[in-house]
């Protein structure tokens, strides 16, 4: 276990995981910021990269687990970005459809925020959001997160507009 909130825990993904990640990399309307659900090849790279994450840097997107049915219900972590040529922290999160709209996300989010802040050190850290994709927006206004720039993104040959929100630690 890495944190844990009041409904959820969050934990390193292991191969075992596979399966349940794929309901959620594989779901369009999941994916749609990424304009396509995931095959099992790119699912199983998807696992292996947050692997060597957290290899590299001991963090990663993790599983989220719902305490009260024991299920993965999601992923959420803190992983290295490039925002225009920098490399900076940010606060990820992709859930499964049926847990949308019940706060696991922020409640994920804030977490993850507070553990960039508190354990891994970080003065400031971000979320990268699709121009377009308003409710992963709500999240990171909900976690005290402002717009501080904007840019676009080259993904399978498609530009793709997004918006840097980002916070700075109180001290």
């Amino acid at each position: 276990m890495v944190l844990e909130t009041e409904r959820l825990v969050l934990r390193e993904m292991g191969q075992a995981d596979l399966p349940a990640l794929c309901e959620i990399l594989q779901d369009p309307l999941v994916m749609y910021a990424y304009e396509h659900a995931f095959s099992d090849d790119e699912a199983q790279v998807w696992l292996d990269r947050q692997q060597e994450r957290y290899a590299a840097y001991g963090f990663g997107l993790w599983a989220v687990i719902e305490k009260a049915s024991g299920q993965l219900i999601g992923q959420c972590g803190v992983t290295m970005q490039d925002w225009c040529g920098r490399e900076v922290p940010e606060v990820g999160y992709l859930f499964r459809r049926s847990k949308w709209h019940q706060g696991f996300a922020a409640e994920a989010a804030a977490a993850c925020r507070d553990y960039a802040f508190h354990t891994l050190g970080f003065p400031e850290v971000f979320s990268i959001i699709r121009e377009n994709n308003f409710p992963s927006q709500h999240v990171a206004l909900r976690c005290g997160m402002s717009v501080r720039g904007a840019f676009v993104k080259q993904y399978y040959g498609m530009d793709m507009p997004h918006l840097v929100f980002g916070i700075r630690r109180s001290l």
